[in-house]
């Protein structure tokens, strides 16, 4: 995975400005601690999150050459254009389903393989994903769950790269594509005391992209039985190739979310 061109982690700088994520869980697992029961035995949570992370990677439209990108997090929030990122989950006795969203429009510099196409390339980035799944905890005491989770990742990338000087001379072009990939793996909580607690999760997967990839560890510190807060580190790879349009990033950065629970 060599990429250096992640909307996703814009989407975690914009998050900064509209809140935080998941406080027993960053995304949906669920802290073994008590939590207020719905009468009819659900529990629900919304996690808004921001991401600080950097991209490494690739890209390619159909045409142009391939185009490096490495930015690290003070990068990301100069050239965010625009992102929101946010988790909930709805969980019934030991069956949940969760769902995490992230959106980021990205205006940025990069680099062709040896810097002698081009004197200046743009790139402008608008990436979407939403991953809707499932989960069934197979381990749970009063200090520790774990599940395990599986569900679809749908992606929407579009790419817009321009060249101006050297070999190539001035040119501009946009391409996008839309993919679903099948992702899963494990989630899970372990409380150190009442209030802190350990999260993670880690996730793979394919199908439209050669390989998905997600993982996250974080502590979390819980208020009450409604608020948390966590903080953590995220990595979130795609290796996506079609048709002369490549999306090959990797993600990755500190991550902060409150989780709200109802």
């Amino acid at each position: 995975m060599n990429s250096r061109f992640s909307l996703i982690a814009c989407a975690a700088a914009a998050m900064a400005f509209v809140t935080p994520t998941h406080a027993a869980d960053l995304l949906p697992a669920t802290a073994p601690q008590p939590q207020a029961v719905q009468p009819n035995g659900w529990t629900f949570s919304f996690a808004p999150y921001f991401w600080v992370a950097g991209l490494d990677g690739k890209t390619q439209v159909f045409g142009l050459p391939t185009v490096d990108i490495n930015q690290n997090f003070s990068d990301i929030l100069k050239d965010l254009d625009f992102a929101f990122m946010a988790a909930g989950d709805a969980r019934y006795d030991r069956f949940s389903v969760f769902t995490d969203i992230i959106y980021a429009r990205i205006t940025t510099d990069a680099a062709t393989p040896r810097g002698v196409v081009a004197d200046e390339v743009d790139v402008k980035s608008v990436t979407f994903s939403a991953l809707l799944g499932v989960g069934y905890t197979v381990y749970e005491d009063p200090k520790a769950r774990l599940d395990v989770v599986a569900g679809a990742r749908y992606w929407h990338a579009e790419t817009t790269i321009g060249l101006s000087g050297g070999l190539i001379g001035n040119v501009s072009r946009t391409d996008s594509a839309n993919w679903v990939d099948g992702v899963a793996g494990i989630k899970g909580n372990y409380s150190l005391t009442d209030t802190v607690y350990l999260t993670g999760w880690g996730m793979i997967g394919g199908g439209g992209a050669d390989l998905d990839w997600d993982v996250l560890a974080g502590i979390g510190y819980k208020f009450n039985d409604t608020v948390s807060a966590v903080a953590g580190y995220r990595a979130l790879g795609v290796n996506y190739s079609n048709d002369g349009f490549t999306y090959d990033v990797i993600e990755h950065g500190p991550i902060f979310g409150a989780i709200i629970r109802f």
